[in-house]
C-alpha cells in the first residue's frame, strides 16, 4: 500500500490545523505519508490532535497574522525536519454576521478579517517562498472560497478576503513559478466546521439546508472532501497545475438558479 501513500516524505505546514478543514487534512496528508506541523492558536485543540495522531506529527502556536510568529513557525519546521515541500494557508475567520449589510459593516470587523484571511496568507506564502526558492521546489496551497465565483453568498468582509487570496495564488504562481513552485486555491462551498459539527441539532439543520440550495444532489459537503482535494493539489499528480483556484461547490457556481423555476412544457 506505499506506493498510494502520496504525500511520503513531504513536509508540510497547515495554519489553521487544529480543526475543520485543517485538522482533516492534517490527518488525511501524515495517512499519504507526510510529516506534517499543524500552527493554530487553539494549543490544546492542536496539541492534542498532534498527539492523537502520532508518529511525525508536530504542533506550533502561531499566529498568523504576526510577521515574527510566521517566520519562527517555518525556521523551526525547516530545522525540525529540514525543508518545507507544502505551505497548506488554511488559517481564518468567517465574519460574526452583524455586517451583513455594508450599511451596518464596520471597519474593524473588515481589519481583523483581511488581517487573518488575507494577510495571514500573505505571510505563509512570503515565508515558505523564503526557504523554498532556493531549493527550486515546493507547493503552496491557499483555502479561499466558492464566494470567488458566485455573488450574494457571503459578508463583503469575507469575500474582499477571499477574492485577495484568488489574486495572491495567481500573481504567485506567475512570480514563483520560474523557481519550480506550484501556487494555487481550493475555494469550498459551505461546510460545517468548528463546534457547530459537533451540534447534532445544527448540524441536521445545516445539512438540510446545504441539501435544499445544493446544486449536486445527495451528497453534503465535508471538511473530508476538502482535504482531499488538497491532497490532490499537494501530489505530484497535479506536478503541472499552478496557478488554479479549485472550487469545490458540486456545480453551484456555474448553474443559473432561475432554470430551476422554469415550467417546460
Amino acid at each position: 500500500m506505499s506506493s498510494n501513500r502520496r504525500l511520503e516524505g513531504k513536509v508540510v505546514i497547515v495554519t489553521g490545523g487544529a480543526s475543520g478543514i485543517g485538522a482533516s487534512t492534517v490527518a488525511l496528508f501524515h495517512e499519504h505519508g507526510a510529516k506534517v506541523v499543524i500552527a493554530d492558536i487553539q494549543d490544546n485543540v492542536g496539541q492534542t490532535l498532534a498527539d492523537n495522531i502520532g508518529g511525525d506529527i508536530s504542533y506550533i502556536h502561531c499566529d498568523v497574522t504576526d510577521e515574527d510568529e510566521v517566520r519562527a513557525l517555518v525556521d523551526t519546521t525547516v530545522a525540525k525536519f529540514g525543508c518545507l515541500d507544502i505551505m497548506y494557508s488554511n488559517a481564518g475567520i468567517m465574519t460574526d454576521g452583524s455586517s451583513g449589510s455594508i450599511l451596518n459593516a464596520t471597519k474593524g470587523a473588515l481589519e481583523r478579517t483581511l488581517g487573518v484571511n488575507l494577510v495571514g496568507a500573505f505571510l505563509a506564502a512570503k515565508e515558505a517562498a523564503r526557504v523554498m526558492v532556493p531549493t527550486k521546489k515546493g507547493c503552496i496551497i491557499f483555502t479561499a472560497s466558492a464566494c470567488t465565483e458566485i455573488a450574494g453568498i457571503a459578508e463583503h468582509a469575507y469575500v474582499a478576503s477571499k477574492y485577495g487570496i484568488v489574486g495572491l495564488t495567481k500573481s504567485l504562481a506567475a512570480e514563483l513559478g520560474s523557481h519550480g513552485i506550484r501556487v494555487n486555491c481550493v475555494s469550498p462551498f459551505g461546510v460545517l466546521t468548528g463546534s457547530y459539527a459537533d451540534d447534532e441539532m445544527r448540524k441536521m439543520m445545516f445539512e438540510a439546508i446545504m441539501s435544499e440550495v445544493g446544486n449536486l444532489k445527495g451528497k453534503i459537503l465535508k471538511a473530508e472532501d476538502i482535504a482531499n482535494a488538497a491532497l490532490y493539489l499537494a501530489s505530484d499528480e497535479a506536478c503541472y497545475v499552478s496557478g488554479m483556484n479549485l472550487v469545490v461547490d458540486g456545480g453551484y457556481s456555474v448553474v443559473n438558479p432561475t432554470l430551476s423555476k422554469v415550467t417546460t412544457t
